[in-house]
């Protein structure tokens, strides 16, 4: 009789077991840049609209800064920790070296850090900090193009788009080191522009297009997988459209791009079983996170139908907080709550306390959208937004403690990884 061997305890130190997968040292990175924003933010907030201190004295614009940052400096240690873990399995290509990942983790933090000093104390420090940055990122997508190269597999459409859009990303975040360079503003406007519509948008759409059915498939009984392509040619294109609109400074005809957007968003929410999803919650928080896609467009499309008929922008920002922490933060911490349970060893269960934080993230972003309708600010004598941005920070506070420590230490199983 054969006897099957346990795994046996691996006794590595803390660089060994912090390198054992791209997921630790990325998750890691990105949990850290995902919190100190946010606490700079709500500082800067406070200093805003209390009387505890003063605003923080940079030489930018603390709003410049936040979305740069959030658009650029979190979700890409993300990106890059999920697409090095799953490249090689969606095409069966090679695995990424250690090398390959740990080098990209070292330029990309050492470039980030020397940005976020620089803005306090010297511009070109801060230039340089993101030209670090860039140069890390280009190593990180430079691996996983030896990956899609090399991989067997026929089918390569998903991981076509996602390197186009880490394309497009890098250099709109390389139009924000422009400005910088030359203070030409046009390229700061462009940046963050073009973070939201051909970078993060595009990602985050397609890995849910990919990702969200085989999900949903493993969960619920009698689940039909659906995941039409023309459905990705018309999200992409017309979030394209939409950035050619907002920089050609024509939002009363956004609608164009935004509707086919929505009613593309909320096809997947019915299709991909919404309701269905609340059988498990960390299989719903995937649910949740994108029908939020489907209400930002939504709102989108009604504040530039209502701007073209009467010239009134009545929205605000509330359908971009909409799209960037309803679904993009959202999204992200779904998603990686999940990976990081199962690379850890852990069994695939959302705790309580997760449950409630990521509810409370879906407050925050209400509270968020609400701060930007004058209508709803008259009604109520306290500043929502900064309400919001202090939920913000607390429930993501206590997500990192929750989730950072698996990064440093030995999977729970003893296998390796």
């Amino acid at each position: 009789m054969q006897i099957e061997e346990k795994p046996q305890p691996l006794n590595l130190g803390f660089w060994e077991t912090f390198t054992a997968a791209p997921h630790r040292m990325m998750f890691f990175a990105g949990a850290v840049q995902l919190l100190l924003p946010l606490l700079f933010w709500t500082i800067e907030l406070f200093g805003r609209y209390t009387q505890f201190w003063a605003p923080l004295e940079l030489l930018i614009p603390a709003t410049w800064v936040h979305g740069f940052i959030m658009l650029y400096g979190v979700f890409i240690f993300f990106i890059f920790g999920f697409l090095f873990t799953v490249y090689p399995r969606w095409m069966n290509g090679p695995l990424v070296p250690a090398s390959s990942y740990i080098s990209t983790f070292i330029w990309m933090c050492s470039g980030m850090l020397l940005f976020e000093l620089g803005i306090f104390f010297n511009l070109f420090i801060a230039a340089i900090g993101i030209a670090i940055f860039m140069f890390g990122w280009a190593l990180g997508q430079w691996a996983l193009f030896k990956v899609y190269r090399a991989a067997p597999a026929q089918n390569k459409n998903y991981e076509t788009i996602l390197n186009i859009a880490l394309t497009t990303g890098w250099l709109s975040a390389g139009s924000f080191l422009l400005w910088l360079l030359t203070d030409n503003w046009i390229y700061q406007a462009f940046s963050l522009k073009a973070g939201i519509w051909i970078f993060l948008l595009p990602i985050l759409f397609t890995v849910s297009h990919r990702m969200l059915p085989f999900f949903t498939s493993s969960m619920v009984k009698d689940y039909v997988i659906v995941q039409p392509r023309l459905t990705l040619l018309i999200m992409l294109s017309a979030s394209v459209l939409h950035l050619i609109l907002d920089v050609a400074q024509l939002p009363q005809w956004l609608f164009l791009a935004d509707i086919p957007m929505a009613v593309t968003a909320f096809y997947h929410t019915v299709k991909w079983g919404f309701m269905r999803s609340f059988v498990d919650r960390l299989l719903a928080v995937l649910h949740l996170a994108f029908i939020w896609l489907g209400i930002g467009m939504t709102l989108f499309s009604f504040q530039s139908l209502y701007l073209l008929i009467s010239g009134e922008l009545v929205l605000a920002k509330a359908p971009l907080h909409a799209i960037t922490i309803g679904f993009f933060s959202t999204l992200l911490i779904a998603m990686a709550s999940r990976v990081s349970l199962g690379h850890s060893g852990r069994l695939l269960i959302l705790s309580t306390l997760s449950w409630v934080l990521f509810l409370g993230l879906q407050l925050t972003a209400v509270l968020r959208i609400m701060s930007d309708i004058v209508m709803i600010n008259n009604l109520i004598a306290v500043n929502l937004n900064l309400i919001a941005a202090v939920l913000w920070l607390l429930c993501i506070a206590a997500w990192v403690m929750r989730y950072a420590p698996f990064y440093l230490s030995a999977r729970v199983d003893n296998r390796p990884g």
